[in-house]
């Protein structure tokens, strides 16, 4: 049996096994059936039964191409099959585009575009970038971790949780592009929390290791509270 073609440094795009096993059921057919479409229709002579099953017991993930040739075999789009996109270049596999696509839409030349695929490191200035969030849909949240913001944000709130959030608006504003009024009450409330949390702490006769522990855990989770707030405060919609 050939096997497909490895190319060095090219991670699979994270990968969605039980909803490929659901969408293979639901339209009644069998790994056979999907192994014989890729390759016949495909091009990927080297696609077994064996293969499709390994895919969805998570053993082993598609390549992008495998995934592209999944997705029209199983009549859904790539994004169905993919997990939780995290980078530039899986966001951009789950709305089933090619790299010239996003590269025409954010306005840069295509070798300039994949090497920031390639390197996970978005360079685009903030037009670009404007521009990459519309063509890969992209929400807030994801929009900020690809755009390589969120390590700035974490430290951002780190430090405006454990002294003066007041200070802390302004900054975050440049990283996160939302509402003043929103960010005040978000930046107000997570300093409440913390500090609401480690006064309890105290209180209860804890103190030392256990209080750190808290303060911690919390700060380790910044990011995830930081979006919760938003949620809260702000309507739908990016």
């Amino acid at each position: 049996m050939r096997q497909p073609p490895v190319k060095p440094n090219q991670p699979t795009p994270p990968f969605n096994a039980p909803a490929a096993r659901r969408l293979r059921a639901a339209l009644g057919m069998g790994p056979e059936h999907v192994a014989y479409s890729m390759r016949s229709s495909y091009g990927l002579p080297y696609v077994t039964p064996d293969l499709v099953i390994a895919w969805e017991r998570g053993g082993t993930h598609p390549s992008s191409p495998e995934l592209t040739a999944l997705a029209g075999v199983l009549w859904c789009s790539p994004g169905e099959l993919i997990g939780r996109p995290r980078t530039l270049r899986e966001h951009r596999i789950s709305r089933g585009l090619a790299p010239e696509d996003v590269a025409r839409g954010v306005g840069l030349e295509l070798a300039a575009y994949q090497r920031m695929e390639e390197s996970d490191t978005w360079r685009g200035n903030e037009r670009q970038s404007a521009a990459l969030a519309d063509v890969l849909a992209l929400d807030l949240p994801d929009f900020v971790a690809v755009t390589g913001r969120e390590a700035k944000l974490a430290d951002l709130l780190h430090s405006a949780v454990t002294t003066r959030w007041q200070a802390y608006v302004r900054p975050v504003g440049r990283t996160v592009p939302l509402d003043r009024g929103v960010l005040e009450a978000v930046l107000q409330e997570l300093h409440r929390e913390y500090q609401e949390q480690m006064v309890a702490t105290l209180s209860w006769g804890g103190g030392g290791q256990e209080t750190g522990d808290n303060g911690r855990e919390f700060l380790d989770r910044i990011i995830d509270h930081f979006w919760t707030a938003v949620d809260r405060s702000r309507p739908r919609g990016y």
